[in-house]
């Protein structure tokens, strides 16, 4: 199952507001859902984000691709940067103990 981070849609016509969600690719944008991580609320000015950062840490570690614009968002929350410094971290670490 190639689970991805990415944006379904929710609220009224004209009105959207997004969640954040991890979901297995082969569903459907606004089909089932394993976990919901945040959300976006765009009609705001600045635009609403909110993510639960030790989900996008857990759901990242495992594998889960996040779209491009799932990406954006965590890299301006500084989620992707904590990610990429303890993979590194974690590589520097493995290159020692051999």
């Amino acid at each position: 199952m190639a689970v991805k981070l990415r944006l379904t849609r929710m609220g009224a016509k004209k009105a959207p507001r997004y969640r954040i969600v991890a979901a297995d690719s082969r569903n459907a944008r606004d089909g089932k859902v394993i976990e919901t991580i945040g959300y976006v609320n765009p009609t705001t000015d600045p635009a609403t984000v909110s993510v639960n950062e030790e989900l996008a840490m857990k759901w990242l570690r495992v594998g889960a691709q996040p779209s491009d614009t799932v990406r954006n968002i965590l890299s301006h929350q500084g989620i992707m940067k904590k990610f990429s410094d303890e993979k590194h971290a974690a590589k520097a670490a493995r290159k020692e103990a051999k």
